[in-house]
């Protein structure tokens, strides 16, 4: 599955590296140019890596020419706070995930649904808490999921997320500490 787009590969691709559209080309070369105007990256390396772009075939080759770039919108980027207040919060969709999420809850309920989301990270951590409410986590298939043994109350975390895991695809680890109230972790249906 591929760290840009968070897809699932068609069942012909299955095996094999998948294929980026343009669309996927573009969207690390706009990655590109900010990191040379943040002066991350020389003019000279942001042609190469520019060409390169271009030229790539599959996610593994443009995910090498970002590899070593931050998360766009600079350091704040790196973590994603979810926190209720008034209402249950939602993140699903098309989002960018960060390498670190910190989801709490007191007595409502949070939703992270990385199914449609890009991920450009190897591992992500997730740091969950709730108190009667519930964090509810969904997968897509290909990610491998490992609760993490600092987490505390494990009775009240539910990973369902089995299946095989795609050594490319991203490790989601999960610090959990629920109180009351419940971490449930599953795969996206099909």
């Amino acid at each position: 599955m591929s760290q840009l787009h968070g897809r699932e590969p068609a069942s012909s691709e299955v095996g094999v590296r998948a294929r980026a559209a343009d669309s996927d080309r573009e969207a690390v070369s706009e990655r590109l140019r900010l990191a040379a105007g943040e002066g991350r990256i020389d003019l000279a390396e942001l042609e190469e890596r520019l060409e390169r772009a271009y030229a790539s075939r599959t996610y593994v080759e443009l995910d090498a020419l970002v590899a070593d770039l931050p998360v766009v919108g600079g350091p704040g980027a790196d973590t994603l706070v979810l926190k209720t207040h008034l209402s249950a919060i939602k993140q699903a969709g098309r989002w960018v995930v960060p390498p670190r999420i910190v989801a709490e809850c007191k007595m409502l309920n949070i939703l992270i649904d990385f199914t449609e989301a890009t991920c450009l990270h190897r591992e992500v951590t997730l740091e969950a808490s709730c108190g009667m409410g519930t964090v509810q986590v969904v997968v897509p298939a290909g990610w491998g999921v490992r609760i993490d043994p600092a987490s505390t109350n494990t009775s009240h975390i539910t990973n369902k997320a089995d299946g095989p895991v795609d050594p490319s695809d991203p490790v989601l680890t999960v610090v959990g500490h629920p109180r009351s109230g419940q971490i449930r972790i599953k795969r996206a249906r099909r």
